[in-house]
């Protein structure tokens, strides 16, 4: 599979196995872009607060190498993990929409995914600790592990469907072997041989 494919675009399928791949993936590279842009701060002699990318389920945090958190941050770390978080965000997108192309299930999937995920935390702040507030925490809470388990745990559907072949079946158009039809059965003859 083409890289630029397989990390930037929205066509087609993945597997689980690639899913988790591609998440491991956008999550170590937010951990090592967020140390270098660290690193380059503290090199640079900048102050900054501490660095962070949250896209919705996925984030990282890079604290401060002096502890100072209540730096004012400068502009470029700003302008760096914002420009980081939309690409970021786009990569995890384009893997998440594959995953769920190869479930047969829309791209528009992952907006309940992402509200339950992006809101769970905010329903207390919103209704305090009502028992309408309870039961939207819980209801969201539910839409998020069916998520996780939709996204990470269960198996696309078999053979092709309406977005492009299984990832999963086997490639090329050569027949495979078959041992079977290739074996020849000689009989065995016991006694003297012909003409001895």
């Amino acid at each position: 599979m083409d890289i630029v494919r397989f990390l930037f675009r929205f066509d087609g399928r993945i597997g689980r196995a690639r899913y988790w791949l591609a998440t491991l993936a956008i999550i170590f590279a937010i951990i090592a872009g967020l140390e270098l842009l660290s690193d380059a701060c503290d090199m640079l002699g900048m102050a900054s607060t501490p660095l962070s990318i949250d896209l919705s389920g996925i984030s990282a945090g890079i604290e401060p190498r002096d502890g100072d958190v209540a730096a004012k941050a400068g502009l470029f770390p700003q302008i760096v993990t914002g420009l980081m978080g939309v690409v970021f965000a786009w990569l995890y997108a384009a893997a998440s929409i594959r995953r769920l192309h190869d479930r047969n299930r829309s791209g528009w999937w992952m907006l309940p995914f992402l509200v339950a995920i992006g809101h769970h935390d905010g329903v207390a702040a919103w209704f305090g600790s009502s028992s309408p507030a309870r039961w939207i925490g819980f209801a969201l809470y539910i839409v998020s592990l069916w998520g996780i388990v939709e996204f990470y745990f269960l198996r696309g559907t078999p053979g092709p469907n309406r977005f492009g072949p299984d990832p999963l079946a086997p490639r090329g158009t050569a027949p495979r072997w078959d041992q079977g039809s290739e074996l020849e059965f000689i009989p065995h003859r016991s006694g003297p041989t012909a003409g001895a």
